[in-house]
């Protein structure tokens, strides 16, 4: 999916939260509950004493499941605030603050 195939509803929910924020909030949710059942995994594994090698790219696919989960999140913030907002000032700011949850975390 690219960001110009993304159509953002304009409409609000009942708590005044915008439509997009709960479809994209279900989405990671949803890959935070598949990443949550890799870890569960990974400890039958240990427990049943799987190889080392089994266990590391097991885990490797966990790690880069929350990152594809953070990423999603992320670009899901930026372009909510560049749909949503109502002036360029506003959307710079919450670019601005995207981009230092990046550098932080990422």
């Amino acid at each position: 999916m690219t960001v110009s195939s993304v159509k953002l509803p304009i409409r609000r929910t009942g708590t005044l939260r915008p439509v997009y924020r709960t479809e994209q909030q279900r989405e990671v949710i949803n890959r935070l509950k598949r990443i949550e059942g890799q870890v569960r995994g990974l400890i039958e594994m240990v427990e049943d004493g799987r190889s080392c090698e089994d266990v590391a790219q097991q885990m490797s696919a966990a790690r880069k499941a929350m990152d594809k989960a953070f990423y999603r999140m992320m670009a899901s913030t930026v372009m909510e605030a560049v749909s949503t907002s109502d002036s360029e000032v506003h959307t710079f700011r919450e670019i601005e603050r995207s981009t230092r949850i990046l550098e932080k975390y990422a």
